[in-house]
């Protein structure tokens, strides 16, 4: 099996001096899932190269043993490295797609053209997609195939209104991933902050939190070995 993983190349939160990217623990804890399962993995991001790390998920206080094991692990770190540009890819030539969140896709992967193409095309072509955290936002401006929004009707889970005002950010992001998906007619659900919930609607997998990483990962590997 062969799995994409796109990750952001935002890095600046909103209009402050702080930095933004993706989640660690969002890249890594299915990084190693995937890779226990013998897949072959290639990393993207809408600019190619080093896509940038959220600061703070490498801090002391978000490490896991993850984490830890992706920046000790010499392979992990030169794909991160050198990640293929999201225009120069296919959906053709992949099994599944997986997204992390981090706040930097709520700038530029929900926005991109490119992204919404290959969401589209996955799951038209009948293959499963997961996203996890903030990634679900992505989902905003992917149609199915009449025009309406693609998590219309569907059971759908993401990063919460109050996870967001417990890191108080609210009023930073561009918009709520929580309210996004419920504004476009998704059927959202959550557990409790920080809590572990992943959602399955056919071949769409969404994961609430940087907790629901690893379970939205083992998901996906579930639907694509069925």
């Amino acid at each position: 099996m062969k799995v994409l993983i796109v990750l952001t190349s935002h890095d600046k939160l909103g209009d402050t001096d702080r930095k933004t990217g993706f989640w660690l623990e969002e890249l890594a804890a299915p990084y190693y899932r995937f890779k226990e399962a013998s897949w072959e993995i290639v990393l993207a991001s809408p600019q190619g190269g080093r896509p940038p790390l959220d600061p703070k998920s490498s801090e002391p206080d978000f490490q896991t043993d993850q984490t830890r094991r992706f920046e000790a692990d010499p392979e992990a770190t030169a794909a991160l490295a050198d990640t293929v540009r999201l225009d120069s890819v296919s959906a053709d030539d992949f099994d599944t797609v997986f997204y992390p969140g981090g706040h930097g896709p709520l700038w530029d992967l929900a926005e991109d053209t490119d992204s919404a193409r290959l969401i589209e095309t996955t799951l038209r072509s009948g293959k499963p997609l997961a996203l996890v955290c903030h990634a679900p936002g992505v989902l905003r401006h992917t149609v199915n195939e009449d025009g309406t929004p693609l998590v219309r009707g569907k059971q759908v889970t993401g990063f919460a209104n109050s996870e967001e005002e417990a890191v108080q950010l609210t009023e930073v992001v561009p918009f709520l991933v929580e309210d996004e998906l419920k504004d476009l007619g998704g059927v959202y659900s959550k557990a409790g902050d920080w809590e572990p919930h992943v959602v399955q609607d056919g071949l769409l997998i969404t994961g609430q939190n940087p907790a629901s990483s690893a379970p939205t990962a083992d998901a996906l590997i579930k639907l694509v070995s069925a």
